[in-house]
């Protein structure tokens, strides 16, 4: 966001007046970064979980004017620190008005800057670049071209103007020249092509452009930030050395280390609509749950971890969960309502299209390893809730859930219907009683708006625990003493 007007000078004359001095890009986020720092302040806000680690790393690249490269999975915040760097730039750049490359009024590169200062002086007139406008971003595909990057002969230019091709006028520059005094970021590095890779490298490196035979000496002032997926070395492509040796720093990055870094990623991060947020309340239960899904399947044996699994999964996960709950809503025509743990069966689409599966996997299906995640992060909860369930039920029947269990063996069960209204749901679950004290004794630190989520939650670590039953017909989901149904026929 701009935070003040540009300033009011128009020509080449009046910028001198101002006592202006150039500087190169990587010297000025220099300069801005010493500032912030000095003052206690970030230009990486909203980026969780990297304080001890990655940030000081960028920080210290940019302090010795180096090209970045981020190394890292999917859904890591690479793209997102490299555009928090526009924060470092200064509010507004001079550049010399007309000019495709950005000229310095003071150091002019182009032909056509060069030309301007030389025949207008002081009169060269001057416009102004934002530094919202100072961010170029390319997504590395095999497809690029070095036409794409540095730039190609324009014959509809030569004939409009009236000029012959050895007239250097006809060039029509590609991104990295109109970046110059820019930052430029390439996403996905090892997918361009070695060829393209040299020309960068030539660019970068000797500041050296060659266009249809044009050789051009353009010393072009750009922070370049790469980003690569490692799975991409082995699997696509590799930096070609003579660029992977100029880039000054690489920083590796990484997935959150705590569901509460991963809370607040996922809380910036999702969109929600005004009647959503209004309608659908959702307890601190159900976002943690909604993390340990994605910390499940970082770590399951059916999912390939070289893939990643990107924060977007809980991110959507929980766009889903709560679209799931206010369909729900609109369904029982019910009105505002709170996230029910049998809501969660929204999520198994975000899941299903974030995670890459191993051969086992595939075998299982996604749909069946989708469950399997969210089955592992409620009993992860309950694990940490909730007391050890014993493999052997006490004689005395003094066991935590001796109770309970009894309560199943007297009863035919419960069945939980998905899009039950919220009082049908509350009776159901408060109708059993032992319930109620398992919550009271070992969950009373939790709000209120977690108790029928809890209750759920116990049902679900006693099924893991082959305690008790559950079977899935239809919209309902059925909870049941396992041997109840085998006694009776007997």
């Amino acid at each position: 966001m701009m935070t003040q007007e540009a300033p009011q000078i128009h020509t080449l004359g009046a910028l001198k007046a101002s006592g202006y001095q150039s500087k190169s890009i990587q010297e000025e986020l220099r300069s801005n970064l010493i500032k912030h720092l000095k003052a206690g302040q970030t230009a990486f806000a909203g980026i969780w979980g990297y304080e001890q680690t990655v940030i000081p790393q960028v920080e210290r690249a940019i302090l010795a004017q180096h090209h970045i490269n981020l190394l890292g999975l999917r859904g890591q915040a690479k793209t997102r620190i490299a555009r928090s760097m526009v924060g470092l730039l200064d509010p507004w750049m001079p550049i010399i008005a007309g000019s495709e490359v950005n000229d310095d009024p003071l150091q002019p590169i182009s032909h056509f800057g060069k030309i301007s200062v030389a025949e207008l002086g002081d009169n060269t007139p001057i416009s102004w670049v934002s530094r919202e406008d100072r961010f170029f971003e390319k997504l590395a595909t095999p497809d690029v071209t070095v036409a794409d990057l540095i730039g190609d002969v324009d014959p509809i230019k030569a004939a409009s103007r009236k000029l012959t091709y050895a007239d250097p006028e006809i060039i029509h520059f590609g991104m990295v020249p109109r970046a110059h005094r820019c930052i430029f970021v390439i996403n996905e590095l090892p997918d361009l092509q070695a060829r393209i890779q040299v020309a960068l490298f030539n660019a970068l490196q000797e500041g050296d452009i060659q266009i249809r035979g044009f050789r051009m000496r353009l010393p072009i002032d750009i922070q370049f930030v790469f980003t690569a997926n490692p799975e991409d070395y082995t699997n696509r492509g590799s930096i070609v050395t003579p660029l992977k040796d100029r880039i000054g720093s690489q920083i590796l990055t990484h997935y959150p280390e705590t569901i509460e870094i991963a809370q607040k990623i996922t809380a910036q991060e999702v969109h929600l609509t005004p009647q959503q947020e209004k309608n659908v309340h959702v307890p601190e239960l159900a976002r943690q749950l909604v993390e340990e899904i994605s910390f499940a399947a970082r770590e399951s044996a059916y999912v390939d971890e070289k893939s990643g699994i990107s924060a977007r999964l809980s991110i959507s996960a929980l766009e889903n969960l709560i679209s799931g709950a206010e369909r729900r809503s609109l369904v029982a025509d019910s009105g505002p309502t709170t996230i029910r743990l049998s809501d969660f069966h929204s999520v198994v689409p975000a899941i299903t299209g974030k995670i890459e599966l191993l051969y086992e996997g595939e075998q299982e299906g996604a749909d069946r390893i989708a469950q399997l995640l969210i089955d592992e992060a409620v009993k992860r909860v309950f694990k940490e809730v909730f007391p050890k369930v014993d493999k052997v039920t006490a004689k005395d029947g003094s066991g935590p859930y001796d109770p309970l269990l009894l309560w199943f063996v007297d009863h035919e069960g419960v069945d939980i219907h998905q899009d039950a209204d919220d009082t049908t749901y509350r009776e159901l679950l408060d109708s059993i009683k032992p319930l109620d004290a398992l919550i009271d004794k070992y969950a009373s630190a939790y709000p209120d708006d977690a108790r029928y989520i809890l209750k759920e939650i116990v049902l679900w670590g006693l099924v893991s625990a082959k305690k008790l039953s559950r079977t899935q017909i239809g919209p309902n989901t059925s909870f049941q003493d396992p041997y109840g149904a085998y006694f009776k026929k007997i």
